[in-house]
């Protein structure tokens, strides 16, 4: 990849090259305006180097080395006989912070999973906290060829770089032109996504793999090519876009929101999505990010730029209904499936806004807004399968017969997939477009799940699950098992404990449920306690808000559109597997009582797919045991879905 470091070059090179000189370099590859303290932090990473690094005569070194996934550079990298030493400085620092450490630990990790060249090779992450005192040194070997992050100061990394290299002697060496120029294939998450993207970064740079940048950066460019020629041509136009959970839709959606998020921009757009809690926390994340990066700025200025350009759809809607004149060009509608149909629509703007005279459904008043605009205007509807969880959710028939009833003139583009059921449910009514403008564009398929980096085919398994495909199931499961382990157990503290062991670096796990797993309470698993999303995604692991601390419990509705590294998921009674088939149950009062409407099991349904395809590394499944005694946890309602869970490849959680 071009650009991968800002300076790179061999040690003795490094350390005949003037600081200035190499300062010169790294300032023309910056992409960002400099401040004084960043030309003052590389003085001093340069001026500690040089010192510490004057008994080594060969290896290589690079400073500012991209680390897509996480949208930012490693202070410097060295590669010296067969070893990556990552380096993070904290110039002035006196102590080593915890949450440094692991950032430390995540960039080599980083590299360890997701660059190609790195994969078999030992790497030794390094915090630099400069003014810290020396502490004992305790090397492992650690997982993935990541050791556990050392500790230096200004003084002793030479030191430390020795003893490493005495310690494990006999690396396979590399060639650094080779390794600088390997693939990197990173799977971000949607939040790091975002960052990234706010930061400057292409879509094609944070993809999964050649094939998946090639898919993603096909229909971010057509997508680009259509709003150009909307804008050229003066002409109205909407474009369906499908993708298998987890393929990317978000992102190609952000991506278009971040590159046009000045509101003077002729082609200005904004990201809407009636997911609540993935707006608070992709605003919240951008903004602390942003604050990171511009010491100068207040969080009140950060949140208030990212609001603009990431916006609730209802509040969209709502001020659509007092202001007519709309400024954006460009609209981005997340899961747009799941915008309200007539009834809902009405309802809710007849009690909650004094609305007596809407008649609208949600796509409907949605297209209308958008052809206020006497010249031009795009909109493009992301489309997600499996996802729809709650009632009054009008499907795709609700974009269609706005179109084909009141806005006959707009263009129309659309995935060569929208006719499937997994996206359009049982009753699309694909005719409805047969005397509109419409085009259909395979490009705008995205076909590929990059939420598991470990296991693609995590989706799939999940889905033979939740159909009671056993047989189906059990046959994936043992493809995936060994890079996704999935488990079950009866026992939530050994849940608890296996899920910390296995997070590391800045990973994340959290606790998760059903909204309608009632009975999860005499567990201590609270789901009617309201969580603030923006803390339990975003805060430090220190934090007992946090998803950390596998406290607060986040159900499908906190958690749909974004996911974790570890999942602990708790089953409740509500979707039970009996005599062969499984079950619909709502918790009501003081008993439980059967779902009996389609519509009503298919949002349960869709509940514990949206949980079970969170995790991007691993999942446990807790089932509690229930209690004889109890007619609301009798160990009959979880017995038998445990017992299909085995039958379907996953394996008992060890001791």
């Amino acid at each position: 990849m071009s650009n991968r470091a800002y300076y790179s070059a061999e040690i003795s090179h490094f350390l005949n090259d003037l600081p200035e000189t190499i300062i010169g370099e790294l300032t023309r590859n910056h992409s960002q305006d400099l401040v004084y303290q960043q030309t003052g932090a590389w003085n001093s990473q340069i001026e500690i180097l040089k010192k510490q690094l004057q008994d080594f005569k060969h290896g290589h070194i690079c400073f500012e080395l991209l680390i897509p996934r996480m949208g930012r550079r490693a202070d410097a990298v060295l590669i010296l006989d067969g070893i990556i030493f990552v380096f993070e400085f904290k110039t002035g620092e006196k102590q080593y912070k915890a949450n440094d450490l692991r950032q430390t630990q995540s960039y080599a990790l980083d590299l360890s999973c997701f660059h190609k060249a790195s994969h078999n090779c030992l790497i030794i992450p390094i915090l630099i906290a400069t003014e810290s005192p020396e502490t004992p040194l305790i090397l492992d070997a650690g997982e993935h060829g990541v050791t556990s992050t050392l500790k230096a100061n200004k003084n002793n990394i030479a030191k430390i770089i020795k003893t490493c290299v005495t310690t494990f002697p006999k690396q396979q060496l590399l060639n650094p032109e080779v390794w600088l120029a390997a693939q990197y294939k990173p799977t971000p998450t949607i939040i790091e996504a975002a960052q990234a993207l706010y930061a400057n970064h292409n879509v094609a740079d944070i993809a999964h793999s050649g094939a998946d940048k090639i898919n993603l950066g096909e229909t971010s460019y057509r997508l680009n090519e259509i709003i150009h020629q909307a804008r050229i041509q003066q002409q109205k136009t909407i474009c369906f876009v499908t993708g298998v959970p987890g393929a990317g839709k978000t992102l190609v959606g952000l991506q278009i929101a971040t590159t046009h998020n000045n509101p003077k921009d002729e082609e200005y757009a904004v990201f809407l999505s009636g997911n609540g809690p993935l707006v608070d926390v992709l605003r919240e994340a951008l903004a602390r990010d942003r604050i990171k990066q511009h010491e100068t700025l207040t969080i009140g200025t950060a949140r208030r730029e990212t609001a603009s350009f990431i916006q609730n759809i209802h509040h969209f809607r709502d001020e659509a209904l007092k202001n007519k004149q709309q400024i954006e060009k460009v609209v981005i509608f997340d899961e747009a499936q799941r915008a309200w149909n007539q009834r809902k629509a009405s309802d809710f703007m007849q009690r909650k806004r004094n609305q007596s005279d809407f008649n609208q459904s949600e796509p409907e008043f949605l297209i209308s807004v958008m052809d206020r605009h006497d010249d031009w205007c795009v909109i493009i509807a992301l489309i997600g399968g499996g996802q729809e969880i709650n009632d009054g959710e009008a499907g795709l028939n609700g974009w269609f017969s706005a179109l084909a009833e009141k806005f006959l003139d707009w263009n129309i583009y659309y995935s060569e997939k929208l006719s499937q059921k997994e996206y359009a449910g049982n009753d699309i009514q694909m005719d409805l477009l047969k005397n509109s403008q419409a085009k259909s564009e395979p490009c705008l398929h995205l076909t590929t799940s990059m939420r598991s980096f470990r296991a693609e085919k995590l989706s799939h398994l999940i889905h033979y699950i939740i159909h009671n495909q056993c047989t189906e199931a059990k046959t994936l499961s043992t493809q995936i098992i060994d890079n996704f382990p999935v488990f079950v157990t009866r026992d939530l503290v050994k849940a608890k404990k296996w899920i910390r062991s296995k997070v590391k670096g800045l990973e994340t796990s959290g606790l998760i449920a059903s909204s309608g797993a009632k009975r999860l309470k005499a567990d201590g698993i609270f789901i009617n306690s309201t969580i603030e999303v923006e803390d339990w995604f975003l805060n430090d692991c220190e934090d007992v808000r946090s998803c950390h601390f596998l406290e607060d419990t986040a159900t499908e509705f906190d958690i749909q559109g974004l996911e974790l590294d570890w999942c602990l998921v708790a089953w409740d009674a509500d979707y039970r597997y009996c005599k062969g088939k499984f079950e619909h149950w709502k918790f009501s009062g003081t008993k439980w009582m059967r779902r009996k409407k389609e519509d009503q099991q298919r949002y349960l349904e869709n509940s514990y797919r949206v949980l079970l395809t969170r995790a991007r590394q691993g999942i446990v499944i807790y089932i509690p045991n229930g209690e004889q005694s109890d007619c609301t946890r009798n160990p009959e309602f979880y017995n038998q879905t445990y017992e299909y869970l085995i039958k379907c490849g996953l394996q008992s959680l060890p001791i």
